[in-house]
């Protein structure tokens, strides 16, 4: 028999298959989520998130010197609020001397060239548990009021020194209202990273664990998008480019690679996608069984949300897929 073409040939050894790889996975395409609490000296492992932790200011600041020093260049910015500050305004979300402001300055001060991204929603703030303001006598979810409050804390987050807002609320106009606000105060340098696709997933619950922000009441399929649709996600997208997001983002990333290749196609700036907490805890836990390689799923799952078309990827992982790519 007479081949003209033998595929096998490029995959003869690991030099040759990393030569003609299509897709290269490096520290630079991720964005390591950070948990951050009140206190010094502080470090609490997230039960749901094996070998995860919320730290202090002084804590977290010494973790992303070694975070700098991996190559990671990017950290979003999530903060626990005490229960005591909790209301159904969103009040302290935009306090200037409040955990997450404090601790934007904390980082740029000491990692300034850190790109600092900060996560702007009303669950953590919310007495309730949702991402927005509610109306106590309907149980709705009031769209309008929530970005009015939401545009204060992310003006906020811009005096502070953040570099990037990230929006992950899902209100209707929330963008443009975000970006005409920086552009009326003169954060013409602040980015803004749109969760332009999140969808109202069940891969959440570990997240929600480590911020108690888990939904008092109801769920939140009213603002955050059906899994069952791929279309909607593209509308979402456009708009919220057309309405100044500088980057884009699908969430969760695992079950929607789908919707991440679809969005990459349709838009022309920087794609990110989101591994999140029950991703990354579905691994651990399996991988502590000995049910599979936890070090290669890690690696492999992160390769193919690369090879979907995300530029950019948050992921839990970032500190250890970090060490493995660069030894």
């Amino acid at each position: 028999m007479y081949l003209t073409r033998r595929n096998r040939i490029t995959r003869r050894s690991a030099a040759i298959r990393d030569m003609v790889a299509e897709t290269v996975l490096t520290p630079r395409d991720f964005i390591l989520p950070i948990f951050i609490v009140e206190g010094k000296d502080t470090t609490e492992e997230i039960s749901s998130m094996p070998g995860y932790y919320r730290r202090s200011i002084d804590k977290t600041i010494v973790d992303l010197k070694d975070v700098w020093n991996l190559g990671i260049r990017s950290v979003l910015l999530f903060v626990k609020c005490d229960d005591s500050k909790k209301d159904n305004t969103g009040l302290e979300s935009w306090n200037p001397d409040g955990l997450m402001q404090r601790s934007i300055k904390a980082i740029k001060d000491a990692l300034p060239e850190m790109v600092v991204m900060t996560d702007v929603a009303l669950d953590p703030y919310s007495k309730y548990g949702h991402d927005g303001i509610v109306d106590e006598a309907s149980g709705m979810i009031l769209n309008d009021e929530t970005v009015e409050a939401l545009t204060k804390m992310s003006l906020s987050h811009a005096r502070a020194g953040a570099d990037f807002i990230a929006p992950s609320d899902m209100m209707d106009g929330r963008i443009g209202a975000f970006r005409k606000a920086l552009e009326e105060n003169n954060f013409t340098g602040t980015g803004i990273m749109s969760y332009s696709a999140k969808y109202a997933s069940c891969f959440y619950g570990p997240f929600r664990n480590a911020l108690d922000s888990a939904p008092g009441f109801g769920d939140k399929k009213t603002y955050q998008m059906n899994y069952a649709n791929r279309i909607e996600a593209i509308n979402e997208t456009i708009q919220d480019v057309e309405q100044g997001a500088d980057i884009v983002m699908v969430k969760p990333a695992m079950a929607y690679l789908d919707v991440l290749r679809e969005v990459r196609n349709a838009v022309t700036v920087p794609v990110s996608a989101y591994q999140v907490s029950g991703e990354y805890a579905m691994i651990k836990a399996s991988a502590e069984r000995g049910w599979i390689d936890g070090e290669k799923a890690m690696i492999e799952t992160l390769t193919s949300i690369k090879r979907a078309g995300a530029d950019l990827i948050a992921t839990y992982f970032g500190k250890e897929a970090s060490q493995i790519l660069n030894s």
